[in-house]
């Protein structure tokens, strides 16, 4: 049996009451001070986009019969619009981010910073302690190591529930505490019950903690922050009193299988543009995405409690994805909400497979959702309400894409040669479908694939304007080599993500979907049987497109989706393949030039992993 491990400090509570969605609340702590409207970025980022939108739609309604659209030809504009509107939006947001990049502005220091008690909070649910408390051993000391006026310690908020993963939890954290270096300050605790998950992990801190802390830095348990990001966040914080949350940009480490690497190049190369983009339109309403951002404890107890959802059965739901929610609650409260791209050193790992991509994708799909019934709630800023439906959006649009695919093949090329040919249009059990020629199919099917690419290519050209080179990818050849197998991927593994999200909607939608399970850091490898079972659906669908093309009745300029789709099972299990051969595919900076952090973190998770083996010992701190 596990015993019982309790290192806290004295309990400082703090009321933390839950809001109240049919009413709004300003909180009086919020400094009265005009703060800085983001509304000509906004305009710049929403209006070429819908006016891009608008513009297709015209084009094509001229395409269809002059006495009127019918009800099939409406649904095919409707998902062709809607469809564009959102990939013309990301490719503005993209541009801005450009423009901002070429600025190269100075941040605006908005008050003098004053000394701030921050707690680096850590909740952990069956994690591998060694590699959490390996993360946190670091972070302390580089923090330690930088000096500075901010007081920090960490807290580990454990929520595990298997037993020996418990032991082995606090077997590390006794282990670490001897090594520590005086000043350092590590606290554990592991509740009885996980009452409300992560939510109620940090709300329980936040009650009988917080009210000793000025901020808490909220981590992920495979989150890694350099000291200087932290310092840097935790700076922005006591600079701006207004600001209730300032969240940084957490670029991925740590890839080492082909997908992974994958997801790690574009979120290392065409995510800062994006990121610079969205931190201009948001201005003082970001978004908060759960983890390395800071928060104002205050703030957060006074603001940010979440109260249950009534479902239609009547039963009470935790909210999933609590981070948006949250956000939004503090900005409607009064407090600002900020996004700071450009602080370099906040790291978080990703999903190694493509199937451990599409299991977090399901619970993260089943949270994104529920910030639909939000909607309407009182109080809550435009932009935070976007947020929430964008959110949504992100999963639904899967859907669409979907059923914009299923017309598309029936559409064919022209209505003599489709599928449609064998149904008699006299008939009155069948609808008119859209007679579309083959220029005008290709044409918009060219225009949806040159938009899609646009942002990687963007950010290709921005990236010199963030101070990075592409000689830092091991040479210009290698990163153009990386650059083509990344896109050349991610065709490839497009289709089957949207069939993936579609499921998960689907799962979502009739309940399907149970519980919040946690995410497989190390993942692995799948055999048969479960490649076959997770990709039944895509490889169906491949395979019926496929034969589609090749009898003359789809338009082969969908083939680039149909391969994907039918080789959904062998395309799975590369997706894991690791080692060099997914280096070779996908070079990355941090193969040529790893941060002094992730070595060091690598280090301490090795040495306590051996010490609770009983195969070493810690490394006493210098």
């Amino acid at each position: 049996m596990t015993r019982d491990l309790h290192i806290m400090p004295p309990e400082t509570p703090l009321a933390m009451p839950a809001q109240d969605f049919s009413a709004g609340f300003r909180d009086a702590q919020v400094p009265d001070a005009k703060r800085p409207s983001a509304g000509f970025w906004r305009a710049l980022a929403f209006s070429p986009a819908m006016a891009a939108t608008l513009g297709l739609l015209w084009v094509m309604t001229d395409w269809f019969d002059a006495e009127g659209i019918n009800l099939i030809e409406a649904i095919l504009l409707a998902l062709i619009s809607f469809n564009f509107f959102w990939i013309s939006f990301t490719v503005c947001t993209v541009l801005l981010g450009m423009v901002s990049l070429s600025r190269q502005e100075r941040p605006v220091r908005q008050g003098r910073a004053q000394q701030l008690r921050v707690a680096l909070l850590m909740p952990v649910y069956n994690e591998v302690p060694w590699n959490v408390l390996g993360n946190a051993r670091t972070m302390l000391e580089d923090l330690q190591a930088r000096g500075g006026q901010h007081h920090y310690a960490m807290f580990i908020l454990s929520d595990t529930r298997d037993p020996e993963i418990a032991a082995q939890e606090q077997a590390s954290v006794e282990a670490l505490r001897t090594t520590l270096a005086p000043g350092l300050e590590l606290y554990y605790r592991r509740r009885e019950q996980n009452t409300d998950r992560k939510v109620g992990n940090i709300a329980d801190w936040v009650s009988r903690w917080g009210a000793e802390w000025d901020a808490m830095l909220v981590l992920d348990a495979d989150s890694l922050m350099t000291g200087r990001a932290i310092a840097r966040l935790t700076d922005a914080l006591a600079r701006d009193p207004g600001a209730g949350l300032i969240q940084s940009y957490p670029q991925l480490i740590g890839a080492q299988s082909v997908f992974a690497r994958m997801q790690q190049f574009a979120n290392g190369v065409y995510g800062i543009a994006f990121a610079e983009g969205l931190a201009r339109w948001c201005g003082q309403e970001g978004n908060y995405w759960g983890h390395n951002a800071i928060i104002r404890t205050q703030a957060f107890a006074n603001c940010a409690g979440l109260p249950k959802l009534r479902a239609l059965n009547g039963q009470e739901k935790l909210i999933m994805s609590h981070d948006f929610v949250e956000a939004g609650l503090l900005r409607r409260a009064g407090w600002g909400v900020r996004f700071l791209p450009r602080i370099r050193g906040s790291y978080e790992e990703t999903p190694p497979t493509l199937i451990d991509h599409a299991l977090r994708d399901r619970r993260w799909c089943q949270g994104n959702l529920q910030h639909l019934k939000l909607l309407g709630s009182a109080g809550f800023q435009s932009v935070s309400r976007f947020h929430m439906f964008h959110g949504a959006v992100g999963y639904l649009m899967s859907p669409l894409w979907f059923a914009l695919l299923v017309m598309w093949a029936l559409i064919g090329q022209g209505e003599d040669a489709s599928v449609l040919h064998y149904f008699s249009p006299d008939n009155p059990m069948f609808p008119q479908w859209p007679e579309m020629t083959e220029t005008r199919h290709v044409l918009i099917i060219l225009v949806m694939y040159a938009m899609l690419l646009a942002p990687k290519v963007l950010g290709v050209l921005a990236l010199p304007l963030s101070g990075a080179r592409y000689a830092e990818f091991g040479g210009g050849r290698k990163f153009l080599t990386s650059f083509l197998a990344e896109v050349v991927l991610s065709i490839l593994y497009a289709p089957i993500l949207m069939v993936q999200q579609m499921i998960a909607v689907i799962r979502t939608t009739f309940g399907i979907q149970k519980g919040w399970s946690p995410q497989a850091r190390d993942g692995g490898s799948y055999g048969l049987r479960t490649l076959i079972l997770c990709h039944t659906v895509e490889t169906i669908s491949g395979v019926a497109l496929s034969v589609g093309i090749l009898s003359g009745l789809v338009s082969v300029w969908l083939a680039p989706i149909a391969i994907s789709l039918a080789f959904a099972i062998p395309l799975s299990a590369l997706s894991g393949v690791s080692a060099g051969a997914a280096r070779r595919m996908v070079g990355m900076k941090e193969d040529y030039n790893e941060p002094a952090i992730t070595r060091s973190a690598r280090r301490y998770r090795d040495e306590l992993k051996k010490v609770i083996e009983g195969k070493g010992v810690m490394t006493p701190a210098e």
